[in-house]
């Protein structure tokens, strides 16, 4: 598909975010089962319910458009994937397990706060309130997650990563 109107940018931008909250349900998935942190397994399982309630709008935001839900492939969010593979291949310790995967969430949060930031202000230039004001409430959201995990991070014990 070639892009060359906002309404293509927008479509496309909407199809990377479908496929990355898509990826994000099994990753947070396994962000909570590698994390030896009660606070953390239920910080990535209330959010891995939440991206699937995120899920569910950017659908509504196809139907909005009359269009299919279609996902397409985001390398971004594929080598964030590929990242915490390789680094759990290196036998790390349940204490740098922990702060990775905190790290991990707030790359996460970053890029979707991204993604969500830059789809808004097109659907609003596009005249499509009711998906602009949907999508407004997951940018939202992904921007309290940060807060959170960003909270988390502060609180983390690096003492316990010492040699």
């Amino acid at each position: 598909m070639t892009i060359d109107t906002t309404e293509d940018l927008f479509v496309t931008g909407l199809k990377h975010a479908y496929y990355t909250e898509q990826r994000l349900v099994d990753a947070l998935e396994e962000l909570e089962e590698t994390s030896s942190s009660e606070q953390l397994q239920d910080g990535f399982a209330k959010h891995r319910e939440e991206t699937q309630t995120q899920i569910d709008r950017i659908e509504q935001v196809f139907e909005q458009l009359d269009a299919e839900a279609e996902a397409e492939e985001d390398p971004v969010i594929e080598g964030m994937i590929e990242a915490h593979e390789d680094f759990m291949s290196r036998d790390p310790s349940e204490e740098a397990i922990n702060r990775f995967n905190i790290a991990a969430g707030q790359k996460a949060e970053h890029y979707e706060i991204a993604t969500y930031g830059t789809l808004v202000p097109m659907a609003d230039q596009l005249g499509m309130d009711d998906a602009a004001d949907t999508l407004e409430e997951t940018l939202r959201e992904e921007q309290d997650e940060l807060d959170t995990l960003s909270e988390m991070g502060e609180e983390f014990d690096y003492g316990e990563l010492e040699a």
